[in-house]
């Protein structure tokens, strides 16, 4: 569907993908070395990493995984684990309570439903107790090498300033950039507007001076314009 950005006339459907377009490969050269940042070395670890990443940094997460993976290396250790210990490794990642109710859920399904082994599918990763569509993007998208888009908040908010799309529902957010990028680019593109939300385009205050994507975005003033203002918001991160 094409958009109409405050000011502007509207956008053929045409345009608004070359400008997509342009965009991701401004953010390629931007972010060339965007990659998923929570630590995992399989599927099981960036699928529990995931769902203790909900309301909780990346940095925060990667601090407390090391102890977990050791202590729970196989889904069935999960579907096992004493509920008390593992609240105890994840506390600080915040709703501890519900993330462990999630992983040792999820770590029973898998076992009762896929073997012991974490499914590659989307239809089937959703099912898991603690598992959304976005979750099982990151996992397609980082552990099975299937693309996916990774809706998240900075996701969201960047593609509407980007006058992408007006939805607010992250499924219709989905499928409307799905139709702008090429599949192959999915979990690429997920990654470097990930970067680019922690690092530039904050949601209060982005730092528009010093944005790369400044000649292509509608939203350009929405935060300062000058350079010098516009550098001291930048983060280096990782950050979220």
């Amino acid at each position: 569907m094409a958009t109409k950005a405050a000011g502007r006339k509207p956008e053929t459907q045409l345009a608004l993908v070359r400008r997509a377009r342009r965009m991701n490969r401004v953010l390629a050269e931007t972010y060339p070395d965007a990659h998923c940042e929570l630590d995992f070395r399989n599927p099981l670890e960036l699928l529990v990493a995931t769902i203790l990443s909900a309301q909780c940094t990346d940095k925060r997460v990667n601090m407390v995984t090391p102890v977990l993976f050791a202590k729970y290396p196989t889904v069935e250790d999960y579907a096992a684990a004493d509920r008390s210990e593992m609240e105890d490794i994840i506390r600080s990642t915040g709703f501890f309570r519900a993330k462990t109710n999630s992983i040792i859920g999820m770590a029973q399904a898998v076992c009762e439903r896929y073997g012991g082994e974490v499914p590659g599918r989307l239809k089937d990763l959703v099912t898991l107790p603690g598992v959304g569509r976005k979750t099982a993007n990151v996992v397609l998208g980082n552990a099975f090498d299937v693309p996916g888009l990774t809706v998240d908040t900075h996701f969201q908010r960047l593609v509407r300033r980007f006058g992408w799309t007006e939805e607010t529902d992250p499924v219709k957010i989905e499928h409307v950039v799905g139709e702008l990028l090429p599949r192959r680019e999915w979990t690429i593109f997920s990654h470097r507007v990930i970067w680019h939300g922690r690092r530039i385009c904050h949601a209060r205050r982005p730092a528009c001076g010093v944005c790369p994507l400044a000649a292509l975005c509608p939203s350009f003033g929405t935060g300062p314009t000058s350079e010098a203002e516009a550098r001291k918001l930048v983060r280096p991160g990782p950050f979220s």
